[in-house]
């Protein structure tokens, strides 16, 4: 037989429900947690002694944030209709290829020379710096102190 919920319980599940709907009109937790009158230590208190509440709350979150980036991209497709240079410029950057910004890494190399350990270690470093790998510091193959510190 299934245990009867006690009034506290009720309550609770009530709060978590209208949390979760306010998250996802407002997906963010200080904001959402204000607005329905529920705490944030309470709420990441929910997250991490019930499991259904993080997934419900994660999901919640995601369909938010959906939300306001379509709201987003409206005003941003009715900012480029009014003229708005900017939001052209922003646009055109971020979605049509020949406007992306790019980099361009050239070198010039006899046909079987080799870099150094210092060469590669500097190139890694760049292409870390420009987001193109992840951080030297997570390489197993570590450049040298000169690299990590500036000093070439």
């Amino acid at each position: 037989m299934p245990k009867k919920k006690t009034a506290i319980q009720v309550r609770q599940e009530q709060e978590k429900s209208v949390l979760l709907e306010q998250l996802k009109k407002t997906p963010i937790v200080q904001i959402a947690c204000e607005k329905v009158g529920t705490g944030r230590t309470t709420y990441y208190r929910w997250r991490k002694e019930d499991d259904d509440f993080r997934k419900e709350a994660d999901s919640a979150l995601t369909e938010g944030k959906s939300l306001v980036n379509d709201m987003a991209e409206s005003q941003l497709l009715t900012a480029i209709r009014d003229g708005n240079l900017t939001a052209i410029i922003f646009w055109l950057k971020n979605q049509h290829k020949d406007y992306m910004t790019r980099m361009e890494v050239t070198t010039k190399l006899a046909e079987n020379e080799q870099l150094t350990p210092e060469q590669e270690s500097t190139i890694r470093r760049a292409l870390s710096l420009a987001s193109l790998l992840p951080s030297p510091e997570n390489h197993a193959d570590k450049p040298d102190a000169s690299a990590k510190s500036g000093t070439d």
